[in-house]
């Protein structure tokens, strides 16, 4: 299993997740719990159930480079270009925007 912390601006607000199943992502409770909490994207708006599809969500795949950067990734890192995933945690920590995505090691 793969998994990543999501953050919005800079506050942790998630964790996205890749099993045999498919993906996952979930919202923090301590997140949701916030007064000035605010949904990472209008397609994953704010709640207690996790969001599960067989495919990467489309707001995290965006988010991932594309292009010459994208090659540059996988040559420098040795990532399938197909592993949506690696890519979103190998590449994705210091995005343009509010969203961050942070790997985690050992589910931390």
């Amino acid at each position: 299993m793969k998994q990543g912390n999501v953050y919005f601006k800079n506050v942790l607000a998630g964790i996205i997740r890749e099993d045999e199943n498919g993906f996952t992502f979930q919202y923090d409770r301590d997140y949701l719990a916030r007064e000035q909490a605010q949904p990472v994207s209008l397609t994953l708006p704010l709640r207690e159930q996790p969001f599960v599809s067989q495919v990467m969500f489309p707001f995290f795949d965006g988010l991932i480079p594309e292009g010459w950067l994208l090659n540059v990734a996988v040559e420098s890192w040795k990532i399938n270009p197909r592993d949506r995933m690696q890519l979103l945690l190998t590449c994705c920590r210091d995005c343009i925007g509010a969203v961050s995505i942070e790997g985690m090691v050992n589910g931390k």
